[in-house]
């Protein structure tokens, strides 16, 4: 029984040693704060529900999200995107929304707290 709990104990040990671990990718994100600063371009204002993603009050898609914004832009410089979460959406949504903004160049991109 004693060399059956030792054998047990090396397993043990050797897969917990020659696990690997992964990280999980991080998504940044800034919170709105007063006295922050402001782009000299209007921001674009992003509604995103738990079934709806409305840019200035418009019905918009995840797949036709770089297009959209695309046409707010009026200038070369970055764009600012303000993102209101409603209380019924995920984690996963939100962190789907950051990931499609991301990928669009020159988007600077502030979660608005809930209050």
């Amino acid at each position: 029984m004693t060399s059956l709990i030792d054998v047990i104990f090396l397993l043990l040990l050797f897969f917990m040693l020659s696990s690997t671990f992964t990280r999980f990718a991080e998504v940044e994100f800034a919170s709105a704060r007063s006295g922050s600063a402001a782009s000299s371009e209007r921001p674009v204002f992003l509604s995103l529900a738990a079934r709806a993603l409305r840019v200035n009050g418009s019905d918009a898609a995840f797949d036709t999200l770089r297009e959209t914004l695309e046409t707010h832009r009026s200038s070369d410089g970055p764009l600012g995107v303000l993102v209101a979460v409603a209380a019924d959406v995920t984690a996963q949504r939100l962190t789907d929304l950051l990931v499609a903004l991301r990928a669009i160049p020159d988007v600077s991109v502030t979660v608005l707290e809930a209050s």
